[in-house]
C-alpha cells in the first residue's frame, strides 16, 4: 500500500474510534453494558491490526477495539456486541464490549477472551506452543500466509497487568521454549486510579530485561509511522526467527478506564492535558497536512467515518435480542462418546493397578493421535511422573511431545485453552491436588468459560490428570480432595475412577471429548497400597474401550427391599464395600465414577426403591459435594424417603493431619459408616396425630 493511501486508511480508523467512543458516552440510556474505548491507543493497535494475516492468533483486551476495526471488523460488528444483540459476531450477547473471540478464515483467529487483565498471556503463549509443535512435526493444522508466510502471536495488554504473576509465568517459558509470540504492551501510565510509580518498580520494557531470551523494544505508540515500522520489525522478526519479543508501546489515555469508572474522577486536570497533547488522531491528522492532503478530503473522511458510526448505531439498536431459550446453549460442546463399547474384560489380559492401566490408555491415546502432547512437572523420562504415571512416555514419543514445566500450575492450565485452540489436544498433570490452587484463576476465567462466552467456537479440548486423596501419613499439602471446589465451576466436567478398567475406559471418552475434563485419580488407589483396595486391580480393557462420562456403576446390588444405598466414589467404594459385608443383602453400593455430568437417573431409581440413602466421601462434608447431593435426592426422592439422608465424610479440618493417628481420627471408617447404615435401617417415622 502506498504511503499517503496507508496513513489515510489508519486515519479513517482512527476516526471510527473516536466517533464511537463519542457516541457511546452520548448514548448512555441505550449504552447500557459497560464498556471501555481504545482512545489514545489508535495509532499502535491500528499499524498492528493492518499487518496481521489470517494465519495469524490474536489476544485482544478490553480497550482494543481500533485493532479490531483494523483486522476487518466493522463499527456494526462492535456495536453489536456494545448492545448484546443475538447477532453480536463474538458472544451472542454473552459478554462485554471488545471481548472478542473469531475463526474466521480471512481475519486473524481471536480465542475467548476474558476481562482478567494479563491472563491472556497463558493462552497466547499456548497458541505459540502450537504453532512451534505443529511446524516441529510438519503439521497441516498450521496455517500459513499467502505468500507461505509462517504465523505469530500477538498478545496485547496493559502495562500495569505486568505486575501479574501469570504474566511472569507466559513470559519464563516463552522464552525457556523460544515461541513465536509478540507481547504488545500498551502503557498509558495508569491502572484504573493507580498510577504507574504507584504500581511497579519498572516499566515492561527493563522488566522484560530480566528474560533471557526474549527481545524488546520501545515505540512511540502514539505514532501511527513509528508504531506501524516498529510493529513491522517485530512482526517479521517472529515470522523468521521463530522467537518471541516484547514490544513496548507509550500511548496516551484519552478515555475513560470504563464506562462506570470516569477519567475525571480520579485525574487532574494537568494529566488530562499532557495525555491530550499526543491525541494519535491529531498528530496523524498534522502528518497528512503536511504531506499535501486536502483539508477538505480529510474533513470529508471524518464524515464519512462518523455517518457509518451513527448508521451501525440505528441499525444495531433494531437488531434482536438474544432469545432467552438459547442461554443454556454451547455450555459445552457435544461429545461422540455417549456410549460404552470396546471389551472391558479381554480373555487374554492379567489384571493391572490403576497406574498401570492409565499409562497404557496415554500410550495408545498418544499412538493414533499425533495431536495429542502431554506435559507437567516431573513428567520427563528421569522420573516419569511422581507416581509412575508418565514412565517411558518421554522415551516413546520424544520431547516435543512429553516435557517437564517449570513449577507453573497457572501455565499448565492455561495454556491448554490456547492448544485447544489451534487443535493441539494436551494431557496435562498437575502434581497434587493442593497445588492446583495456583491454576484456578485460568481454570474458572479462561477454561471454564471459553465455549459459553465464544458462544461455541473455542471449547477447550484437554484432560487434566490430578492425584487425590490420602496416602496413609500423606499430610496436609499431598492428600487434598477438591471435588468440592471444582464442581462449584461451571463449564468443566469432573471424573473420579475407583478401579483400572474404569480409569482406561474414562481417559479414552476424556479424550475424544472436546470440552475440558479433569481426572482425579485417588493416589493410594493407584497400587492399592490403602488396604482393602485389591479390587482395584483389574483386567486391563482392549485399546478400543470407552466408558462414557456420566454412567455410573451399581457395585453391589440386592433385591432387599429392607436395604440402604450407599452413593460413594473414589476411596469411599472400598469403605463402603468392607461395612457391606457387616450387613448381608441390605446394602447396594453405587460408585457415581463421574461427578459431572452425574447419572441421576441411576441414582434417583435405587433410592426411590430403598428408600434409604447413605452418601460417603473422603473429602470434609461440611458444603460439600454430597451434601449438596443430598439436596438434590431429597427434592426428587422425598415422598419415597423411609429415613433422613445421611452423609458422611471427613471432618472440618483444614488440612489432613501428617500423623497417622490423628489421620485415621478426621477419615470416615467402618465403624462410622456401619453406624449410619445401621441408623438407617432401625429408623423408623412415627407421627403423633393430635
Amino acid at each position: 500500500m502506498e504511503k499517503k493511501q496507508l496513513l489515510l486508511s489508519a486515519y479513517k480508523f482512527m476516526q471510527f474510534s473516536i466517533h464511537m467512543s463519542q457516541l457511546y458516552d452520548r448514548e448512555k440510556e441505550i449504552v447500557r453494558y459497560i464498556y471501555a474505548s481504545s482512545r489514545g491507543h489508535e495509532a499502535i493497535q491500528i499499524a498492528t491490526g493492518l499487518q496481521l494475516l489470517p494465519c495469524d492468533f490474536v489476544a485482544p483486551y478490553y480497550r482494543d477495539d481500533s485493532l479490531m476495526l483494523s483486522m476487518g471488523f466493522t463499527p456494526y460488528e462492535l456495536i453489536l456486541q456494545l448492545l448484546a444483540k443475538k447477532d453480536d459476531p463474538f458472544s451472542a450477547g454473552r459478554t462485554y464490549y471488545s471481548h472478542p473471540s473469531s475463526k474466521r478464515e480471512d481475519k486473524p483467529k481471536i480465542p475467548h477472551q476474558s476481562s482478567a487483565t494479563g491472563m491472556q498471556t497463558i493462552p497466547a503463549s499456548g497458541v505459540a506452543l502450537g504453532m512451534q509443535y505443529f511446524e516441529k512435526i510438519q503439521s497441516s493444522l498450521l496455517k500459513k500466509g499467502p505468500a507461505n508466510e509462517l504465523p505469530v502471536v500477538v498478545c496485547s495488554l496493559g502495562d500495569d497487568s505486568m505486575t501479574e504473576g501469570e504474566v511472569s509465568e507466559a513470559l519464563q517459558f516463552t522464552a525457556l521454549k523460544q515461541l513465536p509470540i509478540v507481547f504488545l504492551v500498551q502503557d498509558n501510565s495508569w491502572g484504573i486510579s493507580v498510577t504507574s510509580e504507584e504500581s511497579r518498580a519498572m516499566d515492561a520494557y527493563d522488566f522484560a530485561g530480566g528474560f533471557k531470551g526474549l527481545n524488546r523494544m520501545r515505540i512511540d505508540g502514539s505514532n501511527f509511522e513509528e508504531s506501524f515500522e516498529g510493529m513491522a520489525k517485530a512482526l517479521n522478526y517472529v515470522r523468521s526467527k521463530r522467537c518471541p519479543i516484547l514490544v513496548h508501546a507509550v500511548v496516551p489515555l484519552l478515555g475513560h478506564h470504563n464506562s462506570n469508572v470516569r477519567m475525571e474522577v480520579y485525574r487532574g486536570e494537568d494529566n488530562l492535558a499532557r495525555h491530550a497533547m499526543n491525541d494519535p488522531a491529531f498528530k496523524l491528522r498534522r502528518r497528512l497536512i503536511d504531506m499535501g492532503v486536502p483539508d477538505e478530503e480529510l474533513k470529508r473522511l471524518e464524515i464519512e467515518a462518523l455517518n457509518e458510526v451513527l448508521d451501525s448505531f440505528e441499525k444495531a439498536k433494531q437488531a434482536e435480542d438474544p432469545d432467552p431459550i438459547s442461554v443454556l446453549d454451547n455450555v459445552f460442546a457435544p461429545t461422540n462418546a455417549f456410549v460404552e463399547k470396546g471389551n472391558r474384560t479381554p480373555a487374554n489380559k492379567s489384571k493391572v493397578s490403576m497406574v498401570e492401566s492409565a499409562l497404557h490408555a496415554v500410550e495408545e491415546i498418544m499412538e493414533a493421535n499425533p495431536e495429542c502432547i502431554y506435559y507437567g512437572q516431573d513428567v520427563g523420562k528421569r522420573l516419569g511422573g511422581m507416581f509412575g504415571e508418565a514412565a517411558t512416555l518421554e522415551n516413546k514419543f520424544g520431547n516435543d511431545r512429553v516435557f517437564n514445566t517449570p513449577i507453573q500450575e497457572a501455565f499448565i492450565i492455561g495454556s491448554t485453552v490456547g492448544l485447544s485452540a489451534i487443535g493441539v489436544k494436551p494431557i496435562v498433570e498437575i502434581q497434587f491436588a493442593d497445588y492446583l490452587y495456583p491454576g484456578m484463576n485460568q481454570l474458572v476465567t479462561e477454561v471454564s468459560k471459553s465455549c459459553y462466552l465464544s458462544n461455541g467456537k473455542f471449547p477447550v479440548r484437554t484432560l487434566i490428570r490430578i492425584p487425590v486423596g490420602t496416602s496413609i501419613g500423606g499430610g496436609p499439602y499431598h492428600s487434598g480432595c477438591i471435588e468440592s471446589l471444582l464442581l462449584t465451576i461451571k463449564g468443566i466436567k469432573v471424573v473420579y475412577p475407583s478401579n483400572a478398567a474404569d480409569i482406561k475406559g474414562l481417559m479414552k471418552a476424556a479424550f475424544i471429548d472436546p470440552n475440558p475434563v479433569i481426572m482425579l485419580e485417588h493416589k493410594g488407589l493407584y497400587r492399592s497400597k490403602i488396604p482393602g483396595t485389591q479390587d482395584a486391580y483389574t483386567i486391563e480393557p482392549d485399546a478400543d474401550y470407552i466408558l462414557p462420562l456420566g454412567k455410573a456403576n451399581l457395585v453391589l446390588q440386592t433385591e432387599n427391599p429392607d436395604s440402604v444405598t450407599i452413593i460413594t466414589y473414589g476411596l469411599g467404594v472400598y469403605w463402603a464395600k468392607e461395612a457391606a459385608q457387616l450387613f448381608k443383602d441390605k446394602v447396594e453400593i453405587i460408585d457415581l465414577r463421574t461427578l459431572y455430568p452425574l447419572d441421576e437417573s441411576l441414582i434417583f431409581k435405587l433410592v426411590k426403591r430403598s428408600g434409604r440413602c447413605l452418601l460417603l466421601s473422603e473429602a470434609p462434608v461440611e458444603n460439600s459435594f454430597i451434601q449438596a447431593l443430598a439436596g438434590r435426592i431429597q427434592k426428587s426422592c422425598f415422598e419415597y424417603l423411609k429415613a433422613p439422608i445421611y452423609t458422611i465424610g471427613a471432618l472440618n479440618v483444614p488440612g489432613l493431619p501428617v500423623n497417622i493417628g490423628l489421620e485415621n481420627s478426621v477419615l470416615p471408617d467402618i465403624l462410622k459408616i456401619s453406624e449410619g447404615i445401621n441408623d438407617l435401617l432401625s429408623y423408623s417415622r412415627q407421627k403423633e396425630f393430635i
